[in-house]
């Protein structure tokens, strides 16, 4: 599957291609008969479309493909640059198949609040912007993966290094005056998030990922039931048209396609709840040791992490010339205090000028002035510590099963000429 002609597609659509596996559309975008095409299992892209096509019609451009059942993929470091993160560089996660949403869907679509409440209610989008206030606020989000392939023994999964990262300025309505205006009864401790995409096995009444979180985090003004982002539509690959958004915890709360929120009197059971999935050992253990589930606990509040964007690793700089390093960091529930970085592989470290979160679950951006002191090969190492003294390591932090959580310290090459 080589020799791809791009120009041979243009009037296919990609979306149509990755939601239907359209035989006419795959054999046109890859410009050559496809001998075992039957073989091709549904919402399995071909290898050469997975590595090669921008994903453009998804507005997404410049990523690296991590997977392709399900679509993942994760952004370049210097392709997050910006204080606000584009549409098209916001990385996706995806467990399961996107819905189809197209006019009529957009129209139709819902989202009910149910379980422990004293009224159970179903809004339309439309219901949203008119019975709550609109909020717009810049939250960063993460995947709680992000990072796992440096851990050592690996762990199964999509092997995220820096760019499962991304603030974006999200607009919508807060979640918590949605609850509460539904009425959450005493006995709700935790709420279930259900989505609109289909698992992989195409079993329908299997989910493909189905959280939550405890109702004290639920009820914080900053997570937001979102319609747009960035002031325009959200990207299809992002949750269109309606998802949430829960900064500072894993990505996975923040469910994508949102169709239902649910209260419990317990901690909800739903897929990737359970088991291995978003949780780490309840105390540290020795590199690949075997832990029992019960010893495991669900992941909460991100650790403190920061991010090199500018200039790009690689990049040759004239000696005696000064020049900007820059970035952003953040620490889940927290603030970053302090960004420090270095120049000679940690021996001394030089405060970087942070700045303030423009609202609380921002990212904080950052940035010092350097010069080169010779010829020759050099990395810039930055760490950050966030508001109770946490410090990110230069190695991966405590293993886990699952390759969670890894906030080792970012670090980029130059060299001086």
């Amino acid at each position: 599957m080589s020799n791809i002609n791009h120009k041979a597609n243009k009037t296919i659509s990609r979306r149509t291609i990755l939601r239907s596996g359209s035989s006419l559309g795959l054999v046109a975008a890859i410009g050559a008969p496809i001998p075992f095409l039957s073989n091709l299992k549904p919402g399995l892209v071909p290898v050469a479309l997975a590595q090669t096509t921008p994903f453009d019609e998804y507005g997404k451009s410049g990523l690296t493909v991590l997977n392709d059942r399900p679509l993942n993929m994760e952004t370049p470091p210097h392709l997050l640059d910006d204080r606000i993160t584009p549409r098209e560089r916001f990385f996706v996660r995806n467990n399961g198949l996107p819905p189809t949403v197209d006019e009529a869907a957009l129209e139709n679509w819902t989202i009910t609040i149910d379980g422990l409440v004293d009224k159970p209610l179903t809004f339309s989008i439309d219901d949203l912007k008119r019975q709550f206030d609109t909020v717009t606020l810049q939250l960063q989000m993460e995947c709680g993966g992000n990072g796992r392939k440096f851990y050592e023994p690996g762990a199964s999964g999509n092997q995220w290094t820096f760019g499962a990262i991304g603030c974006a300025e999200w607009t919508g309505v807060r979640l918590k005056d949605v609850l509460e205006s539904v009425g959450v009864k005493p006995e709700a401790i935790y709420t279930a998030h259900y989505g609109a995409d289909s698992h992989l096995s195409g079993d329908s009444s299997k989910q493909p990922l189905s959280r939550g979180m405890p109702i004290s985090k639920a009820l914080d003004e900053h997570n937001i039931i979102a319609w747009a982002m960035n002031g325009d539509s959200i990207p299809a690959l992002n949750g269109a048209p309606l998802r949430l958004v829960v900064p500072g915890w894993p990505g996975s709360c923040s469910q994508k396609w949102l169709t239902r929120i649910s209260l419990r009197d317990k901690v909800h059971d739903g897929a990737k709840m359970m088991g291995k999935a978003y949780r780490v050992p309840a105390f540290p253990v020795p590199s690949g040791t075997s832990v029992k589930d019960k010893n495991m606990k669900i992941i909460e509040s991100m650790p403190v992490k920061s991010l090199i964007t500018f200039p790009e690793t690689g990049t040759k700089i004239k000696l005696g010339n000064a020049f900007e390093i820059r970035g952003h960091a953040w620490a889940g529930d927290l603030n970053v205090s302090t960004v420090d970085i270095s120049l000679d592989f940690g021996a001394t470290w030089k405060k970087a000028t942070l700045e303030p979160p423009v609202n609380k679950y921002a990212w904080q951006h950052w940035s010092a002035m350097l010069t080169l002191p010779d010829n020759g090969y050099f990395e810039i190492w930055a760490r950050a510590t966030d508001s109770k003294g946490h410090m990110q390591p230069p190695v991966t932090p405590g293993w886990n099963p699952k390759g969670y959580l890894n906030n080792m310290q970012h670090r980029i090459a130059v060299f001086g000429i």
